[in-house]
């Protein structure tokens, strides 16, 4: 198999932990969503994704309702489009106002300044939103790191464990599927990475997963346990 000249990265699990996002970032939205709704439900880029969950649950409703649903969303950990654009919106406040900055694992900064260096394209692939995603390698705690990230994704291309999903993406970074490799710490995920043609490797980090994964676990993909054992 050649080796990738293109990364694709997903974010919470694989460059950062879990934890980070399910203890301070979704804590922080659902804590803020009515007033931020009260303040800025009117604005046509909140409005537009409000009335999305409103055509979801049934038609004209409530903003008070639509609060209680999204947030009823953010303790299921729901993958919906508009639920990341929202949580996106508010997230920005908590970084710019210094609530918390983005966790990034020790190794990954240095591996993907490096990769950069060398000319390797970075694109991200997450189910958060595009801003959000901008904003978690903005205000990382090794500092900006948008810089190294030549494109990003998220699930309004499709969703993660769908192949057509990363079709898709390829074709927007105009190079063959199988000059990429996804990283992702979830196999399914990986699954339709490798379905559509792509190279994939496992992130099993101790920290979100002490039981390793192995054997048929891993379905055959690469497995590594941090960003220094990928080989390129």
């Amino acid at each position: 198999m050649p080796h990738p000249t293109v990364i694709l990265t997903d974010i919470e699990g694989t460059t950062s932990s879990i934890s980070f996002v399910k203890n301070v970032l979704f804590p922080y939205a659902r804590k803020a969503l009515p007033a931020f709704v009260a303040a800025h439900g009117q604005r046509p880029e909140v409005r537009r994704w409000l009335d999305a969950v409103a055509v979801e649950i049934g038609g004209a409703c409530e903003d008070s309702l639509i609060v209680e649903t999204l947030q009823g969303w953010i303790d299921q950990d729901r993958k919906h489009t508009a639920l990341k654009a929202l949580q996106g919106m508010i997230w920005e406040d908590g970084y710019r106002n210094g609530e918390y900055k983005a966790h990034f694992y020790p190794e990954v900064a240095p591996v993907l300044s490096g990769w950069h260096a060398e000319g390797k394209p970075l694109y991200v692939y997450s189910s958060g939103s595009v801003p959000a995603q901008k904003q978690f390698f903005g205000f990382s705690e090794a500092g900006d790191l948008t810089g190294l990230v030549s494109g990003w994704f998220d699930t309004e291309i499709g969703g993660k464990r769908e192949a057509e999903s990363y079709r898709n993406i390829a074709k927007a970074i105009g190079v063959p599927a199988g000059q990429i490799v996804f990283l992702s710490d979830v196999v399914e995920e990986l699954d339709a990475a490798r379905e559509a043609g792509l190279q994939t490797r496992l992130l099993d980090r101790l920290d979100d997963y002490p039981l390793p994964r192995t054997g048929g676990a891993t379905h055959g993909h690469d497995r590594v346990e941090n960003f220094q054992q990928i080989v390129l």
